[in-house]
């Protein structure tokens, strides 16, 4: 049976609509660890996910499952406090149901963030790095099947990243006297890490941070005719680089170690990508 997506959306739209009034004009995604940055914004109206129809379910430790309806610096914005994975068991277009139901609400602007670990031998855990590009080795894309209008059937993907809210945050960067890194973001399914074999094939591969999100988010963005941009906090090195073990905890903790130069950017960004 094939399912009527733009039903579910009016039936999810219909029901946020019952407990938000707010009209944000910038998205934000936040990953493992970031999600304490919706906590800060002013006039938030908090809408638990598990009741919006239609909304997948979020199971990560550290995805509290929010959206958060709120402003920061007057700017009004929706912040996701919970994304949702494809290894949880989701269908890819439901990891990514959330950027059209932003879309639906007149969104133009999408920033994601996540949690990654470091596969360019420069970095270190606790690096914040803004994406410039994407390798997708999730072998699945959530625009495969009918076409869900407006979104074109072949999306280009040039500049996916766009590259002056790009230099907007490598200039918020450099005002707040925050290091950044630029790179590539490679992402896989998950849920187990990458053997160091596979990190030496990212790195081969021109990857600088590997992620097990953001893809499918992203490329709903596009098909949807949003401005993108991205941005990664390292939170451990590839499988391999050390001799140190992987965990999630080691991930939500390094994340929540940098959570103040998190903020700082995200701060001084946020204005100006929302009014270019």
């Amino acid at each position: 049976m094939q399912v009527d997506v733009q039903q579910q959306l009016k039936e999810s739209l219909d029901f946020i609509r019952q407990h938000t009034d707010q009209q944000p004009i910038m998205g934000l995604i936040l990953g493992s660890g970031l999600g304490y940055f919706a906590d800060d914004l002013g006039h938030i109206d908090r809408i638990p996910t598990a009741e919006i129809p239609h909304f997948p379910k979020s199971t990560v430790e550290g995805h509290k499952g929010f959206l958060v309806f709120g402003s920061l610096e007057g700017i009004p914005v929706l912040a996701v406090q919970g994304r949702t994975h494809y290894y949880e068991g989701h269908s890819i277009d439901k990891v990514a149901y959330v950027v059209r139901i932003m879309a639906a609400l007149g969104i133009g602007k999408l920033l994601v963030t996540n949690a990654a670990g470091g596969a360019n031998r420069l970095f270190r855990p606790g690096d914040l790095m803004v994406i410039q590009d994407q390798i997708n080795f999730l072998f699945a894309n959530p625009l495969i099947g009918p076409v869900v209008a407006p979104e074109p059937r072949w999306p280009d993907l040039h500049d996916l990243y766009d590259p002056e809210l790009i230099r907007i945050i490598e200039e918020a960067a450099v005002a707040q006297q925050i290091p950044l890194r630029k790179g590539v973001l490679f992402v896989s399914s998950g849920p187990s890490y990458e053997t160091p074999a596979e990190v030496r094939m990212i790195q081969k591969l021109g990857g600088d941070a590997v992620s097990m999100s953001t893809i499918p988010e992203v490329l709903v963005a596009r098909a949807r005719g949003m401005k993108i941009c991205g941005i990664s906090c390292i939170t451990n090195m590839g499988s391999g680089m050390t001799a140190n073990p992987l965990s999630h905890a080691e991930v939500t903790e390094i994340a929540k170690q940098n959570r103040v130069k998190f903020r700082t950017l995200l701060e001084g960004a946020i204005p100006r990508i929302a009014k270019t």
